[in-house]
């Protein structure tokens, strides 16, 4: 005897993205992320304000293609920002301890989500707009760029990538940006380009963006962004991504 009810075709699987961007204004300094093309893997930024004077920065780079991670995504920017607002709204907090507690909020948050492993690199900081100070967490990311009157510095690694290990964590360090400094962040897909001119093979590379960095410049935070991705862009022969690329810039203007 055939049934008389059908099952309800659920149709189509809703796909969730990550909430896009909008930077919030900073006193005394400028923000903005550029990414190249459209996004075909796992590059995601975020920032949002969680006090009066403070602003969370976050660029993260998740394992995989963008149609396989996108629920990661998601879920990274649910705990960087509900968590980041909780952990930095009070005025009298000490912020490494903030930093290392989300940072490893957003360990664990990954590793539940995924229900397993997947590698997520990724540079977290909190930018202090009346002192001009950035305390931040580097998990295994492209270190981060800070140009001041003495040169170029590399925020290095603090840590393991997210999304490993548990019980992983990442120090904390905090440094001062004074007037007219800059930080730069890069995903790996922008160093990791390989050059198409003259036969060349070699990877755009962390020093050729120092080089870029230390004589472009620096006075607007969006239009630093689009001149290295414009110039990656030429260095790879202007062929299809394959990875994501992306930039983004804080800079100290008063």
């Amino acid at each position: 005897m055939r049934s008389l009810f059908r099952s309800r075709d659920p149709g189509p699987a809703v796909i969730v993205e990550p909430a896009p961007t909008v930077f919030p204004a900073i006193q005394g300094a400028d923000i903005a992320a550029v990414f190249a093309g459209k996004r075909v893997a796992g590059d995601f930024y975020d920032s949002i304000r969680v006090s009066p004077q403070r602003v969370l920065i976050g660029l993260l780079d998740i394992a995989g293609r963008r149609e396989d991670n996108r629920h990661l995504l998601t879920a990274a920017q649910q705990i960087f920002r509900n968590s980041g607002c909780e952990l930095f709204s009070r005025p009298d907090i000490n912020e490494s301890d903030a930093m290392t507690e989300l940072n490893h909020l957003l360990n664990r948050g990954l590793i539940d989500a995924s229900s397993g492993v997947r590698s997520c690199p990724a540079f977290i900081a909190c930018y202090h707009e009346v002192f001009g100070t950035l305390c931040y967490t580097n998990a295994g990311h492209i270190p981060g760029l800070l140009r001041d009157a003495t040169g170029i510095s590399e925020l290095d690694s603090t840590g393991l990538p997210l999304g490993l290990f548990s019980h992983a964590t990442a120090d904390a360090r905090i440094v001062a940006l004074e007037k007219g400094a800059a930080l730069l962040l890069v995903s790996r897909g922008l160093i990791a380009c390989e050059g198409r001119i003259n036969g060349s093979s070699d990877e755009f590379g962390l020093d050729r963006v120092k080089h870029f960095f230390q004589n472009a410049p620096a006075n607007r935070a969006e239009a630093l962004c689009s001149s290295i991705l414009n110039s990656v862009n030429e260095f790879g022969g202007n062929v299809p991504l394959c990875d994501d690329r992306t930039a983004l810039a804080l800079i100290r203007t008063a």
